[in-house]
């Protein structure tokens, strides 16, 4: 058995810093930190949502843990110096590491990312699998680089259904799950030196923040397209409003739709109709 290596984790709930500790424990590795960012980008300050994560994580912290609330990646990389790590983890942390940190770890930096790399890299590639109607997502995990998401793949796994009306609930604790089952196959081959297999530059797409205008539903486009912009709003679009659709003279944010035919308001698309099956009044912002 390979020896055990000191391990930093990096993420972004209490529940996946106890998804990640206990994986690491599992395969007999010492977590040595816990790091959370305490905002979405760097120096700013923390929002109520953090401070109620913070308190969760706080909960979860399996005794004598060291955690880390770094106010950017430049505190980031002075701090975890001193732990002398061979190995860290990521999974959902929403800086760009630097060169720096990257630095830091013995063996490197692993990355866990809840899509078939090199489709969909970035951070959002849950929901543009949603968005694109994909039927199914999966879990990488890889060598971390500079570049988002470009690293050596180490492992990973398909098979995550995506239902009609995904619940993210539900789904991310199907991707957990997963990330759980693969984590000790990915240490495991880290820890014995696995270089890993390079991405398909050819292959690869990028998931990145939606476009302001994805917030307005086009009539013109397909009923599927149209469709599944309604579910990617269902699920989750991180406080973005919409989608807001024209119907009959009077702006309605669109909550349902349905292909088939269905009790509601029909609208005519660029290839047919559609069902508009739920819907409330709206007032869009200015485009």
């Amino acid at each position: 058995m390979p020896d055990s290596m000191r391990v930093v984790l990096i993420f972004y709930t209490a529940g996946r810093l106890t998804l990640l500790h206990e994986a690491c424990i599992r395969a007999g590795h010492t977590p040595v930190a816990l790091v959370y960012a305490r905002s979405l980008r760097q120096g700013r300050t923390t929002s109520k949502a953090s401070a109620e994560t913070i308190a969760a994580i706080s909960e979860a912290l399996p005794p004598g843990s060291n955690l880390l609330l770094p106010g950017n990646v430049d505190g980031l990389a002075k701090a975890l110096a001193g732990y002398h790590p061979d190995l860290i983890v990521v999974y959902g942390f929403p800086w760009k590491l630097s060169r720096e940190v990257l630095q830091i770890p013995r063996i490197g930096v692993i990355n866990i990312h809840p899509s078939l790399l090199p489709k969909y890299r970035g951070p959002l590639p849950v929901q543009w699998a949603v968005r694109n109607g994909d039927p199914e997502i999966g879990v990488t995990i890889h060598w971390m680089k500079e570049e988002f998401d470009t690293g050596n793949v180490i492992v990973q796994k398909g098979g995550i259904r995506i239902e009609e009306d995904p619940v993210p609930a539900l789904l991310w604790r199907e991707i957990d799950l997963l990330v759980s089952d693969l984590l000790g196959v990915a240490l495991e081959n880290v820890a014995t030196g696995a270089p890993g297999e390079p991405q398909n530059e050819t292959d690869a797409t990028y998931a990145g923040w939606m476009e302001p205008d994805f917030m307005f539903i086009d009539w013109a486009h397909t009923a599927r397209e149209i469709h599944n912009q309604v579910r990617a709003f269902r699920f989750n679009l991180f406080g973005l409003r919409g989608p807001f659709g024209k119907v009959n003279g009077k702006w309605m944010t669109v909550l349902r739709t349905r292909i088939e035919p269905a009790e509601g308001l029909r609208m005519e698309c660029a290839d047919g109709p559609i069902w508009i099956t739920e819907a409330i009044s709206a007032v869009p912002p200015d485009r």
